[in-house]
């Protein structure tokens, strides 16, 4: 029975998950699971790639040895975030954290000599200091020579599949995310590119999910005990296009069904066939992500469970009880009625998260928190009350009121959050998957390997 990896790595976790098909059914089987940490280097918040790197070795060593016939590979990330390649295939350093300070005050910056409405009608993108556009734009700002030495840009997934097939390819999903597309192409943007100086080598060939990017090097695969010929696959290789992949859509309610992915970044939207690049969209902070299957996907990057886990890390620290149950039944028990703006500034990297919570309660003239309970329920029903802002703002911007509300991810355990989201939106929560992400990945394997013609051929995931 082939067998299908993959790849998943989040901003906090990565997994390593096995998948088999037979007849309608797909079994999972997680082979790995390892940490992910940003690390201070110098000036810079970087993530550990030769570590990652390392750990994904790990699990496809694993996995070789539990499964025989290893069929393919696909890898998702989260989005932005990119490393630089020479052309001897030297990582030119490790890739920069996309909650990096650098990047602050870019927008302003930047906003000065360009004109962000004609730049949202081409590029469909919320404008954000986090995206590739601003970390580029700041490193050629300060004369950073990596850029006049590098040979490919290569983002996070791209990256991965690279020191595993020898291929340098940008995957269409994950170039979505950078800001550098034209929205309607689906290609790069060159007069971006070339007014930000930068060089054009570096952006190599987009290639759509399904794609086969390669095969295994030889030398690499006999180390791991991989077969001869395992093909890497481009999946939705941002993790929110391979989740959004596997929403379970009731047939018929696809056009008014929206979806939320919930993790430490919670992006509500909705499946479209083309971007949506009104001035009104740019103003309402709407982004045109690319998806699988020639999709659109039209949504809010809101700051999701970010907040609460930084919380969490704190009390951690302090010695506090840190357990979700606990955490959430106390929040059930709370009445605290205060709501934070969850995207505010405030909260994007703070260094003490409770006190920043706790100051934006009293400066608007609310209650503050006083137990780690009604901290909870206030990040809780913050988040309910932006997501309903987010429902309004697609039932104006399509036409296409939103009927219902797919959760998926891991925040879709969370009951009280989507208790909370439903009596704000007033309409029903419908949670899981939560390996959602893992699950669509697998998916766009089993399709680009023949297995299946098109994901409804499953219909039950073990």
């Amino acid at each position: 029975m082939a067998t299908y990896l993959a790849v998943d790595f989040g901003a906090g976790s990565g997994r390593v998950i096995a998948g088999t098909v037979s007849g309608v059914r797909m079994t999972t089987v997680e082979v790995h699971r390892f940490g992910n940490r940003q690390v201070r280097l110098g000036n810079r918040l970087c993530w550990d790639f030769p570590a990652l790197f390392d750990e994904m070795k790990t699990g496809l060593r694993l996995a070789a040895r539990q499964f025989s016939d290893i069929r393919s590979i696909g890898i998702d990330t989260w989005g932005v975030d990119y490393g630089l390649v020479d052309g001897s295939g030297n990582l030119l350093g490790n890739p920069v954290c996309y909650r990096d300070s650098a990047t602050d005050g870019a927008v302003a910056q930047w906003s000065v000599e360009n004109d962000v409405a004609v730049h949202y009608a081409q590029a469909g993108i919320q404008i954000m200091p986090i995206n590739t556009l601003f970390q580029l734009y700041v490193r050629r700002k300060a004369g950073d020579k990596a850029l006049d030495i590098a040979r490919h840009l290569l983002f996070m997934p791209d990256l991965f599949s690279y020191y595993l097939t020898g291929v340098p390819d940008n995957e269409y999903t994950i170039a979505s995310t950078s800001e550098l597309l034209d929205a309607r192409l689906r290609d790069w943007n060159w007069p971006l590119i070339d007014r930000l100086g930068l060089p054009r080598r570096i952006f190599g060939k987009i290639v759509p999910p399904g794609t086969v990017r390669g095969t295994v090097m030889k030398e690499l695969a006999e180390e791991l005990g991989l077969p001869d010929g395992v093909k890497v696959v481009a999946v939705g290789s941002h993790d929110t296009a391979s989740a959004v992949f596997a929403t379970p859509y009731e047939k018929g309610r696809e056009g008014t069904s929206a979806f939320l992915s919930s993790g430490t970044w919670s992006l509500l939207g909705i499946e479209l066939d083309e971007p949506v690049l009104t001035e009104e969209a740019r103003i309402a902070g709407f982004t045109n992500e690319g998806g699988v299957g020639g999709k659109i996907y039209f949504l809010q990057n809101i700051t999701g469970l970010w907040i609460l886990q930084c919380l969490m890390k704190q009390w951690k620290e302090a010695g506090l009880p840190d357990s979700y149950e606990y955490l959430l039944s106390e929040a059930e028990a709370s009445d605290i009625e205060s709501v934070i703006d969850v995207d505010a500034e405030a909260f994007m990297h703070p260094d003490d998260m409770q006190a920043a919570v706790a100051g934006y309660c009293r400066e608007s003239g609310q209650r503050v928190p006083s137990a780690q309970g009604e901290y909870v329920r206030c990040v809780l029903h913050s988040l309910a009350v932006r997501y309903r802002k987010g429902i309004s703002g697609l039932n104006s911007l399509t036409g296409k009121p939103v009927e219902r509300l797919h959760v998926i991810g891991g925040g879709s355990r969370n009951g009280l959050l989507n208790r909370l989201t439903e009596q704000e939106t007033g309409i029903p929560v419908i949670a899981g998957p939560v390996e959602a992400t893992a699950i669509g990945n697998l998916l766009v394997q089993a399709i680009a390997c023949g297995e299946i013609k098109e994901k409804s051929e499953i219909t039950s995931i073990l």
